[in-house]
């Protein structure tokens, strides 16, 4: 039997200066859960690539600021099936440190970039996401999330 090909992506977790906000910008022309809010500077850890350096990478490719791999803090792991024949390992890190002004560099997949409160995500945003989010601020390692219709 062959092995099960599982896929791995990095959501860095962008904090404000009080450690308080979090960064998410609104999907759009993605095919996937666009009009929903998402973590900035998210996606797919590429081939020879470690977590660290795909989030440094995101975080340049998506909101224009520049992350020393050292300062990213892993906080949180995921494992999130979504059909019969795939699963992702979902990699958090919180960035308390980075340079540059947040802006949006991919204009055609996010629409808009905010700040949020920690305390008051907002309603429409990734399910598995937000349960992420909350269960790091809940000093929860892991979790599991498999979508309703599995």
């Amino acid at each position: 039997m062959m092995p099960f090909k599982n896929y791995s992506a990095v959501f860095p977790i962008i904090l404000g200066e009080d450690g308080q906000k979090i960064l998410l910008h609104l999907r759009q022309n993605t095919g996937y859960c666009d009009g929903y809010w998402d973590t900035a500077a998210s996606g797919h850890v590429d081939a020879k690539e470690t977590a660290k350096q795909a989030a440094v990478r995101e975080c340049k490719e998506e909101v224009g600021i520049d992350v020393n791999v050292d300062d990213l803090e892993f906080v949180h792991l995921s494992h999130h099936a979504s059909e019969p024949d795939l699963t992702y390992y979902h990699i958090y890190f919180t960035v308390k440190n980075y340079d540059g002004i947040p802006t949006i560099m991919e204009p055609d997949k996010a629409v808009e970039l905010r700040w949020f409160s920690l305390i008051d995500l907002p309603d429409k945003m990734i399910p598995c996401r937000k349960i992420a989010i909350e269960s790091w601020k809940k000093g929860i390692l892991y979790t599991e999330f498999f979508d309703a219709e599995r």
